[in-house]
């Protein structure tokens, strides 16, 4: 695999940034939520990795189709409606309650307003979008380098794709969790999550191994990627993996392999690469799956 540039990425340098953009892509993401119908473990909500930044992909409005892109070249939020209608909202220090009237206003200038839900999710003491002044942080290369690394891992992770046959989810990203991911699934139904919500529910009906990035919310404080198994079977903790400098982490129940330590590998895709499959393999093995039908023989 060739190499690509992966810039640094240092969470203290931009978290203030990447909450502001986390509130706005939850504002972007929401629109989708309320114009697509559920599709199974929510993938009618995720956003898309394109030439240019995140996008909500086509959405039907009534006879005509809207999509929303972040534009991290440009750093600005562009609003298209297939009958030519266009706005456009620059993304640069701005609180989130102004993006989000600012927002809003754009749409009911393009005759295509949406009703949306104010409140931030999965997110510790969350504060209404239209209210939330706290956030405002924007710095445009942090913002661009985020998306030099969700397009460098969509990469990996569609070179790692063909070597499963099994039901697998488009590389997609989570607004609600801010992180990049694509998950493959055992076919079997998971035994219900204790004290689980009702995105939760749906989420993990099934078995799943997921595989990601993301870029140090969530407490970690450092960028990473990470493989996991809902449910987590037995064993999988003391399973080696490669390369040696990923680990399991005992706080978060998963492998990960530091965003830092994959930069300094001779290649930083194929180091991955290995990371996705060997932490797969060690799930897929500890949970028993059918790998002799999931996996696609290799000559």
């Amino acid at each position: 695999m060739s190499n690509t540039t992966w810039p640094e990425l240092p969470w203290n340098a931009w978290s203030d940034t990447a909450a502001t953009l986390h509130m706005w892509t939850q504002i972007v993401g929401k629109t989708r939520l309320a114009l697509t119908p559920l599709q199974n473990h929510w993938w009618n909500v995720p956003l898309y990795v394109t030439a240019r930044g995140l996008t909500t992909s086509a959405m039907d409005y009534g006879d005509d189709v809207l999509d929303i892109e972040f534009d991290f070249l440009s750093h600005e939020l562009r609003m298209r409606l297939s009958s030519g209608k266009n706005e456009t909202l620059a993304l640069k220090p701005r609180s989130v309650a102004d993006f989000y009237h600012e927002y809003l206003r754009c749409l009911d200038t393009l005759g295509a307003p949406v009703k949306i839900w104010p409140m931030p999710v999965e997110i510790q003491n969350p504060i209404r979008f239209d209210l939330d002044t706290q956030h405002h942080s924007y710095d445009p290369e942090y913002a661009h380098r985020f998306w030099q690394v969700l397009v460098n891992t969509e990469k990996v992770l569609r070179s790692w794709t063909p070597g499963f046959l099994g039901k697998v989810s488009p590389a997609h990203f989570f607004w609600g969790s801010f992180d990049f991911a694509m998950t493959r699934f055992s076919g079997r139904p998971a035994p219900p999550r204790e004290g689980a919500d009702s995105i939760q529910r749906e989420a993990y009906s099934h078995e799943v191994i997921s595989a990601g990035f993301w870029p140090g919310n969530g407490g970690y404080g450092a960028a990473a990627f990470y493989c996991y198994a809902a449910p987590v079977p037995a064993g999988l903790a003391e399973k080696k993996i490669s390369p040696a400098a990923a680990i399991w982490d005992s706080n978060l129940g998963e492998f990960l392999f530091r965003y830092d330590d994959v930069r300094l590998q001779s290649s930083p895709e194929d180091a991955l690469l290995d990371f996705f499959q060997s932490a797969y393999s060690a799930a897929a093995d500890s949970a028993k799956w059918d790998r002799e039908t999931l996996d696609r023989k290799t000559a």
